[in-house]
Order: C-alpha cells, then sequence, then structure tokens
C-alpha cells in the first residue's frame, strides 16, 4: 500500500528529496490559495443582511486574466518550460496545468474583485487596467519589478473602488425620496454613477483576497523541478 502512494506521489513530480518541500507547495499549497482567491473575488455582502452574494466576472475579467498570464511568462515569473516540457510525463504535466489554471482563475477573479460592477466606473477603471497591462506587455519587465507593479495597480484601484466610490453611494435606509432630502449629493452621484451597494465587510474580504493572491505570486517558484 505505502508502496502504491508512493510510485503515485512520484509519478507527479512529489518525489523523496530536497525539493520534496517545494512540489508539496507546487502542488497543493499554490492550488489552495489560487482557488481560495477565485472563491473571495466574486464574492459580495449585502447592505441590509450580510447576505452572501457571488458575481460571475465579465468577459473583461478573462482578457485581463490572460494578459496577466503573458506577463507572468514574458518576465520570468514562469518560465513555460520549467514548468510544461514535452520530456514530462503527461501526468505531470497535467498536474502543472492544473496548477496554472488556478492561477489563471484567480487572476480573472482579482479582477473582478477590483472593477466596480457597473455603470461609468466600470467604464474607466475597465480601460485603465487594459492600457496599463497592454503597456506592460511591451516593456521589460523582470519578476520582481511586475509583482510591485500589479502589486501598486491593485492598491490604486482598490482605493478608487472600496475608499472613494463606496463612499459615494448613499445608505439605503429610508425610501429614496428621503434619503434625496438628507443628503441630495450623494443620492445624485449614487444616481448618475449607477452604484451598486455592498456592505462594508466586502471591502475586509476583497482586501485580504489581493494579499493572498499577491502572497500566491511570490510563492510561485519559476520552474517545478521533481528532484
Amino acid at each position: 500500500m505505502n508502496t502504491e502512494l508512493a510510485e503515485q506521489d512520484t509519478a507527479i513530480g512529489i518525489a523523496e528529496g530536497p525539493g520534496k518541500r517545494t512540489n508539496y507547495l507546487v502542488y497543493f499549497g499554490l492550488p489552495a490559495v489560487f482557488l481560495a482567491v477565485t472563491l473571495l473575488g466574486g464574492l459580495r455582502f449585502g447592505i441590509q443582511d450580510n447576505a452572501f452574494i457571488f458575481l460571475v466576472p465579465p468577459l473583461i475579467c478573462l482578457v485581463l486574466g490572460a494578459a496577466a498570464m503573458v506577463l507572468f511568462v514574458r518576465s520570468g515569473l514562469i518560465s513555460s518550460n520549467g514548468w510544461l516540457s514535452q520530456e514530462n510525463a503527461l501526468l505531470v504535466n497535467a498536474a502543472r496545468g492544473g496548477v496554472l489554471l488556478t492561477l489563471f482563475t484567480a487572476s480573472t477573479q482579482v479582477f473582478n474583485s477590483l472593477l466596480p460592477e457597473q455603470g461609468l466606473p466600470f467604464w474607466v477603471i475597465g480601460f485603465c487596467f487594459v492600457w496599463t497591462l497592454w503597456n506592460n506587455l511591451f516593456s521589460e519587465f523582470d519578476a520582481s519589478k511586475l509583482v510591485k507593479s500589479l502589486a501598486a495597480l491593485f492598491a490604486i484601484a482598490f482605493a478608487a473602488k472600496y475608499l472613494i466610490l463606496a463612499n459615494l453611494v448613499s445608505p439605503s435606509e429610508g425610501g429614496w425620496f428621503q434619503r434625496l432630502l438628507e443628503n441630495p449629493g450623494k443620492e445624485t452621484i449614487t444616481w448618475l454613477l449607477d452604484l451598486p451597494k455592498f456592505s462594508r465587510a466586502t471591502g475586509y474580504a476583497q482586501f485580504f483576497t489581493i494579499v493572498l493572491y499577491l502572497a500566491g505570486l511570490y510563492l510561485t517558484p519559476n520552474r517545478v523541478d521533481d528532484h
């Protein structure tokens, strides 16, 4: 029984030796981190009762996630040959491809987390994301600079959505006419920008999501060695 388990571990690259801890991180730790980001990135909390709301990422988030994956390869954060190779067994490539798939889904959901859900802010911040990533595709980056650049970009987008725009949204207590009388400026901005209303817990959850994602990028090795 133990021999069979050892053979299965060896088949996906978890072999005994100095690289064993790294392989466990790659095949179990990173997928757990990126799957958690994938789940939390679409999570919102209702303003009335903190009910869980899960939002499907818009198409632009898939495009941004794909662009991020290209940047990871171009910057050297991920070596394509170091992860997937014709010399590897089919099961090894499948396992490593699954890890990269979780990285892609996490990247998609991070942009889903940071993009406003609708209205003019969605298009403005979405354009800023597209413009920044497009320029980065033609810039020279190393892995360290890329992660720092993404961290700065995420920080600005987080502040814009959860610190500035969230404070422009009028509270939902009372009728529309009552809110208009009490705070006409905020109610007008809410109507013009078509901003959705979520609980403040959403900001805390998404802050943790961004930190978890950046930690996953930091722990992602450039290449995977089986020995």
